[in-house]
């Protein structure tokens, strides 16, 4: 193990696992508790829209995902503000959209993307430094607005007409809490592949709320080198562990969605 860490891509391999189970532990208990799977869904399948387009346009994939999720986030947000009935067929289509104009831009781009790949379906192992400072200041902000904001977020949550009478700016929280995810999305999708962020951000706080337990979400990378699964779809896998092993159901209580609602119901 300590030789593996002798190697440059393996400690950031580590190290980009550590962040993003990190964001995904916040952000993910935020989501379901907010039931808006669906929205942090759509955001990370048109992201593929961004990274279409970035190739086509010269520029860096990532940076065009950043800007495409945080645009598509917003709509999606008004979208669920403003026709609630209609919300889910609006993230549907947009969802839809992002995958076709990535597809269609890829297709347009000349030459073959080889890193286009890793998009898609991840790459642990090859998380360069760059990305690794990006992943700690996104963390470093996710917590920072979640420490600042936690009373009224919790509000918001679980009880929006509260948070409205109390004069909480629930709105202007709830884009700022898309906005975080879209940008999340972009460093998860370096990890696992834009398919398999929705099952980060979902899984593990979901088992959490039911179990009350923190699966472990970076066991990918301890994969022995002569298996030939690769690491970055196993780390998908992993959040369902606790699922097959109940002996590890109360292992930790440190789960923010477990301390949220006893909060809330004053236990």
């Amino acid at each position: 193990m300590w030789d593996a860490l002798q190697l440059e891509f393996m400690r950031n391999a580590v190290t980009a696992g550590l962040l993003v189970s990190l964001v995904c532990g916040v952000l993910g208990t935020l989501v379901v508790v907010n039931r808006i799977v669906f929205i942090s869904g759509g955001i990370a399948h048109a992201a593929y829209g961004g990274i279409g387009l970035g190739l086509y346009f010269g520029v860096s994939p990532a940076l065009g995902a950043t800007l495409f999720s945080v645009a598509v986030s917003m709509v999606m947000g008004v979208a669920s503000i403003k026709s609630r009935e209609r919300a889910d067929t609006i993230i549907g289509v947009m969802w839809a959209l992002g995958m076709a104009l990535g597809i269609i831009f890829t297709e347009l781009t000349p030459g073959y993307n080889v890193d286009l790949m890793s998009y898609l379906f991840g790459s642990i192992l090859s998380v360069p430094g760059s990305d690794i400072w990006y992943m700690l200041c996104l963390n470093l902000v996710v917590l920072l607005f979640v420490f600042y904001f936690y009373k009224e977020l919790v509000a918001m949550s679980y009880d929006e007409e509260f948070s409205f009478v109390v004069g909480i700016p629930a709105r202007a929280l709830y884009f700022v809490l898309l906005g975080l995810i879209s940008l999340s999305v972009v460093m998860i999708i370096r990890v696992v592949g834009l398919i398999l962020v929705i099952a980060l951000l979902t899984i593990p706080p979901f088992i959490a709320e039911k179990i009350h337990g923190l699966p472990r979400q970076n066991d990918g990378a301890r994969l022995p080198p002569q298996h030939s699964v690769h690491p970055g779809r196993l780390v998908g896998l992993l959040p369902v562990q606790p699922c097959l092993r109940r002996d590890d159901y109360h292992c930790c209580r440190l789960c923010l969605l477990c301390f949220t609602r006893n909060r809330c119901t004053g236990r």
